[in-house]
């Protein structure tokens, strides 16, 4: 996620971190590159003249245009419903801090679950991103559960939450808590769970690919062809306009397409790190712990 302050308007013109131009500049180059060869050589391939006006672009362009809003709109969608998860992952996890810390009388099966759902929140975070979570999650949870059902399980926040949940059931057969109040905490623990088949849902189900691949041909084809219907009405001008269509065309496809995956490591992705990190900050606070994690700083204006 970029984070940095918001430049005046000049600034914004010149933006380079922080903007999607990295990511594509190498088409764009190629783009231009392109059209300016067709205007040295006045729209002729070979001794075929490419006979082509901008009307035909003009009802093409428009048409991309809405194409490419309803895929960026698609895309940030799922990045809103990605933030909104972790928002209610953050509003539960502290919810079932503050009820093991209150509703019953033992510190250190407090101290378990919570650490448990520190666990979880970043066992989440690695299954997301697809990286082993075992070494972090020895600093939470017992060594015997870590390497033994831990190591041998593929969908580790799921496991993480039963042991939560056994911790409570433990609590209610030896009577440290009101039955009726371990129907509040499993509240929070089903809505846990909820949290993860949400996320689950949008990491394994991304925007149909065929409907990328339509669109990014056209965009493509659109820009190749374009020099060949200006070059006869704004002559040198040609590689100008076309370098500037492509890039708003480019950047669109580029930026949802990074929006598309809201949990990966791009610059417009969420920063998971840094919440998980908040989220681990404000439970061990909770519990009036002074040794806190360093927060996540953004390298490059990019948090991650």
């Amino acid at each position: 996620m970029i984070v940095r302050e918001r430049p005046n308007w000049f600034g914004m013109m010149l933006v380079w971190r922080g903007s999607v131009l990295p990511v594509i500049l190498p088409q764009l180059l190629l783009t231009a590159a392109f059209a300016t060869l067709v205007t040295l050589l006045h729209g002729q391939l070979f001794s075929f003249k490419v006979t082509l006006t901008f009307v035909p672009f003009s009802l093409i362009g428009i048409a991309i245009a809405i194409f490419l809003g309803f895929r960026n709109s698609a895309s940030y969608d799922r990045f809103w419903e990605a933030r909104k998860q972790w928002g209610a992952l953050l509003i539960h996890a502290r919810s079932l801090a503050r009820q093991a810390m209150t509703l019953q009388d033992d510190p250190e099966a407090a101290r378990a679950i919570i650490r448990a759902t520190i666990a979880f929140t970043h066992a989440l975070r690695h299954q997301l991103r697809r990286t082993d979570p075992l070494p972090e999650l020895r600093a939470f949870l017992p060594a015997d559960f870590v390497d033994g059902e831990l190591a041998r399980a593929q969908f580790r926040p799921a496991l993480i939450l039963l042991h939560i949940g056994r911790e409570i059931a433990d609590l209610r057969r030896s009577g440290k808590i009101d039955p009726i109040l371990v129907a509040a905490m499993e509240r929070h623990l089903d809505a846990l769970s909820d949290v993860l088949g949400a996320c689950e849902r949008l990491a394994g189900t991304p925007l149909p690919f065929t409907y990328s691949v339509i669109l990014h041909r056209t965009i493509y084809l659109y820009c190749f062809l374009l020099p060949f219907g200006l070059v006869d009405s704004i002559g040198v001008l040609t590689p100008l306009i076309v370098a500037f269509l492509a890039y708003t065309f480019y950047a669109l496809e580029a930026l949802s397409d990074q929006l598309e995956e809201p949990f990966g490591t791009d610059a417009n992705d969420l920063a998971l790190d840094g919440m998980a990190t908040m989220i681990e900050t404000t439970l061990k606070e909770m519990q009036g712990e002074t040794e806190l994690p360093a927060p996540v700083k953004p390298v490059g204006y990019v948090l991650t």
